[in-house]
């Protein structure tokens, strides 16, 4: 720290030396304990529920691709509800994109084809509603 101090007045500029660095590195490693319930576990009812709720209260593309991002992060396939309540949600602010995507996100992840052939079957009359067609059938070559 004296080398830059010397450097700087040789410029003429003067760099304030730091007495009690303790003090300013303190100011900002100070931080509160918070005791939270958050990292509890999570029923896939209670999952399913609470990511339904945070569907239908989306308002924009960026709530969408967020809430979707943080549901396909879990080590497991959401229900059925939970995929429509987003479909409609990426409706509602008309994310065609996205819609379309939620479909590979399902063929992503779970186990077999067989898996998926029953979502399919299942989401079938919500795509049907919506006009949401599946990327193997827009782009049958690379299927």
């Amino acid at each position: 720290m004296s080398f830059i101090r010397a450097a700087s007045r040789v410029g003429g500029i003067r760099v304030p030396a730091i007495r009690n660095s303790f003090a300013v590195k303190r100011a900002f490693t100070v931080s509160a304990v918070r005791k939270s319930d958050q990292h509890t576990e999570e029923s896939f009812e209670e999952f399913t529920a609470r990511y339904e709720k945070e569907f239908e209260k989306v308002n924009d593309v960026f709530e969408l691709q967020r809430n979707l991002n943080n549901c396909f992060a879990y080590d497991l396939v959401p229900s059925p509800s939970v995929i429509i309540a987003a479909l409609r949600a990426a409706r509602r602010v008309n994310d065609f994109p996205s819609a379309v995507r939620v479909f590979e996100g399902i063929k992503f992840k779970v186990e077999n084809k067989s898996q998926y052939e029953e979502y399919l079957q299942e989401l079938e009359p919500i795509r049907e509603e919506l006009g949401i067609p599946l990327k193997e059938t827009m782009y049958p070559e690379n299927a």
